[in-house]
């Protein structure tokens, strides 16, 4: 407790606004050592029961108490591939470190920044793999994807990856920006298990391009549906089809996957003075920052909360606030108004707070009274869906997955099963709590464990 938690280095707060360079750099070797010396090494660790892969928090502190980086490395890629990705955008503040003990009556042990740093300063080592003579498909490359497929490669089976897009990754790589993600890390990851034999291909739609009965006459024991959630909910308000209005997705696609933002880009965007982002969660934190990071002049937040009920990390929000982003609480939006097809001004209805709602959370109330905000931008960031085309194609071939009325694939919550004893599904296609990358990693780890089961 005599020691102070470390914290890593960031980027000035002016400089960052106008590039996409990591804003986080590494501790340094001292302060890795430092911070590891706080851990109290507890004999029942709360922090590995906050982890969803269950990654050994206390044994690879004391690794690198031991000055034994690799062994910290190897414990660590024990229970997951990819520490560089998850010590950078996993929300540890609700997980491992929001169950540390030192927690309690000071700061947690900087357990995201110990994992961030042995991932990017140690390589995974190649296991020694006895082919199985199965072989397993799956549908996405995002962290459920790629999580199974280091999994099920390491017990022996042919693994091959089906990516929908152009570029590997899925949600780290159009989702989450390189100033939170640089690419080359998860590119360092995504090669770790191209050298461990796992096959990917690129630009397959399943459900277009092949589907799940074709998978299955390819000889594929079995196949895991990790495709994420791709369909935008939208407001359902007058004026949503004006020019100027975008769910995230589209518009962090369009800059991450696209390169959008850059003025020489073949679909470059449309870069006005004043944006909206609608929602309050990582993904409308990720969508202001980036719209700053592209040039427009004023870039607000709207939430129909107030900041206490922010679902974003506090880390996000503390760096967008840092970026120049206003945040404006108890909006709700009503109507887009327009102009010559384009976004003009949204008119927003004051909203009060009333009794809590199912989340626990007070269900925001309207006052009747209503203001109009001048914009040419309107992001909207409420989430999305599942995309429902393995579904439908699957259907229309007499394999009838079972969905939820959300249109969520319905899984056993254990096994990650769905109703056909041989197709498992997880990550946002199939969700099981709070929708981030490591309860993804958690359902392809367990989805990889029931497939090896099946497959003896």
């Amino acid at each position: 407790m005599a020691i102070e938690r470390q914290h890593v280095k960031e980027q000035d707060k002016e400089q960052r606004r106008h590039n996409f360079d990591p804003v986080e750099s590494n501790l340094t070797p001292e302060q890795v050592k430092l911070e590891a010396s706080r851990c109290l090494h507890c004999k029942n660790p709360r922090c590995v029961q906050g982890c969803p892969v269950n990654i050994h928090i206390p044994d690879f502190i004391q690794a690198i108490k031991e000055d034994n980086l690799d062994k910290a490395g190897e414990i660590i890629r024990q229970t997951s591939m990819l520490p560089s990705v998850c010590g950078r955008v996993c929300p540890q503040e609700r997980q491992c470190e929001g169950n540390c003990i030192l927690g309690i009556k000071g700061e947690a042990v900087a357990i995201g920044a110990l994992e961030r740093y042995v991932g990017d300063n140690t390589k995974a080592a190649m296991p020694e793999i006895k082919p199985s003579g199965k072989k397993v498909a799956i549908v996405g490359s995002g962290c459920a994807g790629i999580t199974a497929a280091a999994d099920l490669r390491k017990a022996g089976h042919e693994v091959v990856v089906f990516e929908a897009l152009h570029k590997l990754g899925g949600v780290l790589r159009y989702g989450i920006p390189p100033f939170r993600l640089p690419r080359t890390v998860l590119d360092r990851e995504i090669e770790n298990l191209k050298a461990m034999g796992v096959v990917f291909h690129k630009n397959v739609v399943v459900g277009k391009s092949i589907t799940l009965k074709q998978l299955k006459e390819d000889g594929f024991d079995a196949i895991f549906i990790c495709s994420g959630a791709g369909l935008p909910k939208m407001l359902h308000i007058k004026g949503e089809n004006l020019n100027g209005v975008f769910s995230a997705n589209e518009f962090l696609t369009r800059v991450n996957l696209m390169h959008a933002g850059q003025p020489d880009s073949p679909t470059p965007l449309r870069v006005g003075k004043r944006a909206a982002i609608f929602g309050g969660g990582n993904v409308a934190m990720d969508a202001a920052r980036t719209a700053v990071r592209v040039g427009f002049e004023e870039v607000y937040i709207i939430y129909r909360r107030t900041e206490k009920e922010l679902p974003a990390r506090l880390e996000e929000i503390r760096h967008a606030k840092e970026e120049g982003i206003t945040f404006k609480f108890l909006y709700s939006p009503k109507e887009i108004l327009g102009q010559d097809g384009y976004v003009k001004a949204v008119e927003l209805e004051v909203m009060e707070l009333g009794e809590p709602d199912e989340s626990g959370r007070r269900r925001p109330v309207s006052t009747g009274k209503t203001e109009t905000m001048e914009l040419d931008t309107v992001i909207v960031a409420l989430g999305t869906g599942p995309n429902p085309i393995i579904q439908k194609s699957a259907d229309a071939e007499g394999i009838e997955i079972a969905v939820d009325k959300r249109g969520y694939i319905t899984v056993d919550g254990e096994t990650r099963c769905t109703n056909i004893p041989t197709v498992y599904a997880g990550g946002d296609v199939a969700p099981v709590g709070e929708s981030n990358a490591i309860n993804a990693m958690g359902a392809g780890k367990k989805a990889a464990k029931a497939i090896n089961e099946l497959l003896k």
